[in-house]
């Protein structure tokens, strides 16, 4: 890029020609220096030139700007120094199609992101594509070798000076080692597809869910095709690569605006990102995989809870193309129990006492999780009073040795109509309550 400032104006120069803008700058050098460069000049800035054309360049280095000893204040012209392309991938000059080549293979090697993880690996790989790309190609390297990286800008042989895809290169050459030495290299990531998790809802009652069960599940999953072992093409066919995208799974779309060019890599739709054509199989149509029906033995651990979900690895969809199946997940739903009430490890019952067991102190039965079990009820128990009994709640999960208690809350029953009898003896009662108290004071 050239930068040539004027006053209070900067043109820069990307391959294309603002001729009146460059005739008025050239004109005021012209008079400014009072050189005898105008003829030069006038070249420099013609209708049918090009600041970064190979001619323009010619004359750019044979009028000697770059010596020219008088400068005015606000005016500098400015050339960015090329990139030496030779330097980068460590050749001579000289060097050969197949030593370029070979230098490439073994510096991209080096510095492809997924192996190199040093900072700046990834910069330095782009630099040493970007060099294979402009000295691999003949008509591309003539210009470089006359007239440096400007002088590819200027003819426009690759746009705007913008380069492909470093990514793209490296696998052209690559083709047969994606996925093996590159780890989680692109063309990898294109071809296995991991299977879909798959859902199941279970229900249980209020005990089971308390103390842990077994339970065999009956699930509808993606399998793998016996007939194509998965490959999704007929037994006896080849597949052939695809020519939209050959064979890489990606297709790449580039949109020129005026900041640069903007690309967007896209799953192939002609063969959804596999790369390979085939003759469909007749089981699975192409798919690799078939829906069957599978029992499987689930044990569900104790102190699970509505919303609690299991994972059963690898039960899931299967992958396509060698991809990992996915997990199966289980869905717990608990049917409330009628008379005990759950908060989280503890477990709520409401009892009924009258109004004398209350004052006088009782034993009753009350149901748990365990069964039937004896509860004092102390003299004079408050109404709403909570006993708690030890350990009689719900055990916690993937701790069973550990549980909840039983909270339970005491309701005293008072009667609304009296006896005769009975009307008599509270009354009795209560003056002799009276009593107390006025001997009290």
């Amino acid at each position: 890029m050239a930068i040539i400032p004027s006053a209070n104006t900067c043109v820069a120069q990307w391959g294309i020609c603002p001729q009146p803008m460059l005739m008025s700058c050239a004109t005021n050098r012209i008079q400014a220096s009072q050189c005898c460069v105008s003829s030069k000049m006038r070249y420099f800035g013609a209708t049918a030139s090009s600041l970064f054309c190979p001619d323009s360049l010619h004359a750019l280095s044979s009028a000697g700007l770059a010596q020219t000893p008088y400068r005015r204040r606000g005016a500098r012209f400015v050339v960015r120094a090329d990139a030496d392309y030779y330097s980068v991938l460590g050749v001579s000059r000289n060097a050969s199609k197949s030593e370029i080549k070979s230098a490439y293979r073994k510096l991209a090697r080096s510095y492809h992101p997924d192996v190199n993880k040093e900072p700046g690996a990834e910069q330095k790989f782009k630099e040493i594509s970007n060099a294979y790309e402009v000295l691999s190609d003949d008509e591309k390297k003539s210009i470089y070798d006359r007239y440096g990286e400007a002088g590819l800008k200027g003819s426009n042989m690759n746009g705007m000076g913008d380069f492909s895809n470093p990514f793209d290169i490296f696998e052209s050459l690559f083709e047969g080692m994606r996925g093996v030495d590159m780890g989680s290299g692109r063309g990898s990531r294109s071809r296995a597809v991991d299977g879909q998790d798959e859902y199941y809802n279970l229900v249980l009652n209020f005990k089971e869910a308390v103390f842990g069960v077994e339970k065999e599940i009956e699930i509808s999953r993606l399998e793998s095709c016996a007939t194509c072992n998965g490959s999704g093409a007929k037994p006896g066919t080849q597949p052939t690569r695809c020519s939209t995208c050959g064979g890489q799974g990606q297709v790449v779309s580039s949109a020129r605006t005026p900041l640069g060019v903007f690309q967007q890599v896209m799953t192939c739709s002609t063969c959804g990102g596999s790369g390979e054509m085939s003759t469909p199989c007749n089981t699975c149509s192409g798919d690799g995989r078939v829906r069957r029906t599978k029992r499987i033995s689930l044990k569900v651990p104790a102190g699970v809870d509505s919303g609690s979900r299991l994972r059963v690895r690898n039960e899931g969809n299967a992958g396509k193309r060698g991809g990992s199946p996915g997990d199966l997940f289980v869905i717990i739903e608990v049917i409330p129990d009628p008379v005990l009430k759950r908060d989280d490890t503890n477990i709520l019952y409401t009892c009924k006492v009258s109004y004398i067991d209350a004052i006088l102190g009782t034993t009753i039965k009350v149901p748990t999780v365990d069964g039937m079990v004896d509860l004092k009820i102390p003299a004079g128990t408050q109404p709403n009073t909570t006993l708690v009994m030890a350990k009689k709640g719900v055990p916690l999960l993937n701790k069973s040795n550990m549980r909840g208690d039983q909270l339970v809350r005491v309701q005293v029953e008072i009667p609304k109509r009296l006896s005769g009898d009975e009307r008599k003896l509270i009354e009795e009662l209560a003056d002799l309550s009276k009593g107390k108290a006025a001997s009290r004071r």
